[in-house]
């Protein structure tokens, strides 16, 4: 390979790889809110059809690993996030033709769908995995957590983009609209995704100066070989169960909400939405504050993934209990405050989350990047998934057992911020345990060279 200068994201490199974020975030929301909706509303399927669906499509991305593997081996990552979003398009135009035949041909509009979604969790998985590998390996370390930050908050602008959009120009509701929109989104994502990461890479056979010192990377090994050598290593074991415990709290509320808010509080349905907005207000905040200031505020010891991780999963431990008093106590709690607080919470953790990830996937060999971000993500997404259905299934339970609705919300809400603490701990347990193996790696002398408070301040 030819040794070239070729200097790490700036700003508007890390912004053009937002946009990535917001395309996938575009069609994801297509296929999970609108199609759902549209099936249990317009066209009267049973609500558990949509729900197994959108489950399908977190438990494909198991295949995670095997996408951040393929995109290690090769030389180039946007191969595979071009590649990954075609497959998540084309699933999400699948779906949607789908969704319109189940009325006149559910056997094959129901194999479609699961077609369908099974390409839209394949797509997901392997532009994602690949757009965070790249992120890794081409962001210095002081800029993670507002690249992290930006990511983020650009998805959630593109699920809100998409969603007011598609719902105006599928009102009055028809087929045809919905046809219409959904190639529109579909459409629009790809091709803003080509302009965004076009020439963002080196061409093949060029290897960058990469954003911090690269480890020996060694000869290539199988997948089965290299997926057991991580697993085996027990930072990056450790940190695959502080995600998948820390998501499974995380995404547990996520279909509870609302109906806490009706049910215990008696809020109507626009009421309930205008809370679950300043819920995401409060993430949204989260989110910009942590990665406006997060890479500063590394203390001795610790670092900024570290210390906003933990104080994420507190903050958001104490929310929900404060939301397990709400059911207690009912209509007299400020039920708002709290919620835009969890929020806040959670935008913090969320943020922090995904710079460590981008921060440990290259520990060890650079070439594993992919893979490392691919077994990450593969926790993340099962969490995902786990969590919403044990957390609705979890109310639906208690409320046949116990005598009072709010009761039923409240043990749920405690078993929630009981796995935020367990979270808080492993978080704070990771971080030692880096600095650790970071100690006997290298010298003293290059622990305060690299990265470290010292050598940042």
């Amino acid at each position: 390979m030819t040794q070239i200068p070729h200097k790490p994201l700036g700003w508007l490199g890390i912004a053009r790889l937002g946009l990535v974020q917001s395309a996938l975030g575009a069609v994801v929301a297509l296929t999970t809110s609108t199609l759902n909706r549209v099936m249990v509303v317009e066209m009267a399927m049973p609500a558990m059809l949509p729900a197994a669906l959108v489950g399908l499509h977190f438990a494909v991305q198991i295949t995670r690993p095997h996408w951040g593997y393929g995109s290690d081996l090769g030389s180039r990552r946007t191969p595979w996030i071009i590649g990954g979003m075609a497959c998540l398009c084309l699933g999400a135009l699948g779906a949607t033709n789908a969704a319109l035949m189940l009325a006149s041909t559910p056997v094959l509009g129901l194999l479609i769908s699961v077609l369908a979604y099974l390409m839209i969790g394949m797509g997901v998985g392997a532009s994602g995995t690949s757009l965070l590998a790249l992120l890794a390996t081409r962001v210095t370390p002081e800029r993670r957590p507002a690249a992290a930050s930006i990511t983020w908050v650009m998805m959630i602008l593109g699920i809100v983009i998409s969603s007011i959009l598609v719902g105006k120009m599928i009102e009055p509701f028809s087929a045809q609209a919905l046809a219409f929109a959904a190639t529109g989104v579909a459409g629009c994502a790809f091709l803003i995704t080509l302009a965004a990461v076009h020439g963002i890479e080196l061409p093949k056979g060029a290897k960058p100066i990469a954003a911090e010192p690269e480890a020996d990377e060694g000869p290539p090994v199988p997948f089965r070989q290299a997926l057991k050598e991580i697993w085996a290593e027990p930072l990056a074991r450790n940190f695959s169960i502080f995600v998948f415990v820390s998501m499974l709290a995380y995404s547990a509320q996520d279909l509870i909400l609302e109906p806490f808010a009706g049910l215990v509080f008696n809020m109507t349905p626009g009421q309930s939405t205008q809370m679950s907005g300043m819920q995401n207000m409060g993430v949204l905040l989260g989110m910009i504050l942590t990665g406006a200031i997060g890479g500063r505020s590394t203390r001795a010891g610790k670092s900024w993934m570290a210390a906003w991780a933990i104080f994420g999963c507190l903050g958001s431990a104490l929310a929900l209990l404060a939301l397990a008093a709400a059911a207690e106590v009912g209509p007299g709690w400020p039920i708002k405050p709290t919620v835009f607080a969890l929020g806040f919470a959670n935008g913090v953790f969320a943020v922090s989350a995904i710079g460590s990830m981008m921060g440990l996937a290259g520990n060890g060999q650079k070439s594993r990047v992919g893979i490392r971000m691919g077994i990450w993500g593969a926790a993340q997404a099962i969490a995902f998934g786990l969590g919403g259905f044990f957390g609705a299934m979890g109310v639906d339970g208690l409320r046949a057992v116990l005598p009072e609705t709010g009761h039923a919300f409240l043990v749920v809400f405690v078993i929630e911020a009981g796995l935020f603490l367990v979270s808080a701990y492993l978080a704070s347990r990771l971080d030692d345990q880096r600095s650790g193996d970071r100690a006997q790696a290298t010298g003293p002398t290059q622990l305060i060279g690299h990265g470290s408070p010292m050598a940042q301040g």
